[in-house]
């Protein structure tokens, strides 16, 4: 296992804080850069608002588990790597139907965000299984 997910593995409560921090980071993306400047991007601004108000809700409940659970975090760790693959399988399902209006800017942003949400689901759904081999 390379160090970074040795390092997660062995406190896996930072994956909320990690979790929490990329969720307020997208959030930021869609309300205080995508919206105002949607002209560039083409994603409707009720599709951009939902998405930033889902994130804006994951981050609160990551930040939560961070800061408030002690041992049981199985569970919710496991629904934020479900949450966060529906949010990207919702993210790629917009982006599809969407497709004619959007501008490369807009691509290039979803497909950067798609990749790094997955990413994350990833490394969450590879430490849940790690502790259960224990």
């Amino acid at each position: 296992m390379p160090s970074i997910l040795r390092k997660l593995a062995r406190n896996p409560k930072t994956l909320f804080l990690v979790d929490g921090l990329g969720a307020l980071l997208t959030a930021f993306f869609l309300f205080v850069i995508l919206m105002p400047f949607n002209k560039y991007f083409g994603m409707p601004l009720e599709v951009l608002k939902f998405l930033a108000i889902l994130a804006g809700m994951f981050c609160i409940y990551s930040f939560a588990c961070f800061f408030f659970l002690s041992d049981n975090w199985h569970a919710f760790l496991f629904a934020i790597s479900i949450a966060n693959l529906l949010y990207c399988c919702l993210t790629i399902s917009l982006v599809i139907y969407y497709y004619q209006r959007l501008t490369i800017l807009s691509l290039t942003y979803f497909l950067v965000e798609v990749i790094l949400v997955s990413g994350l689901v990833f490394v969450e759904l590879k430490i849940l299984a790690n502790r259960q081999k224990e």
